[in-house]
């Protein structure tokens, strides 16, 4: 038993800088709360948050524009008002073509509910 002992101590002792380094480097890469892999995933969550800045900028570049239309072009509030919400004149019909079955039924509701109030 004090042989192994003795020849692990030795083991240590001639192979101290080299532990030491790979104890090191084992903490600073993998372990530690700052290692290298923790830093390449918050460089990876920091370009997707990035992403998703440029995505919500543009949309609100786009929704500001529309909101300057709207204020200033009543014609702009009728375009809105027959694409999205299928309103219409009196004298117009409103076809809705869809593949899509809910879309259809949908389309079809908030047309019959506009037909009710204006009743």
């Amino acid at each position: 038993m004090s042989s192994r002992l003795s020849l692990l101590w030795s083991f240590l002792a001639r192979n101290k800088y080299l532990i030491t380094s790979v104890v090191g480097i084992a903490v600073v890469g993998f372990i530690d709360e700052n290692s290298f892999m923790k830093r390449i995933e918050y460089e990876f969550q920091i370009s997707q948050m990035k992403d998703e800045i440029k995505k919500y900028e543009a949309q609100n570049e786009k929704s500001t524009k529309e909101l300057n239309a709207l204020q200033r072009d009543p014609k702009t509030i009728e375009k809105i008002a027959r694409e999205r919400y299928f309103m219409k004149a009196d004298d117009e019909d409103i076809y809705v073509l869809s593949t899509d079955q809910q879309v259809a039924e949908d389309a079809q509701a908030k047309s019959n509910e506009i037909d009710e109030t204006v009743k």
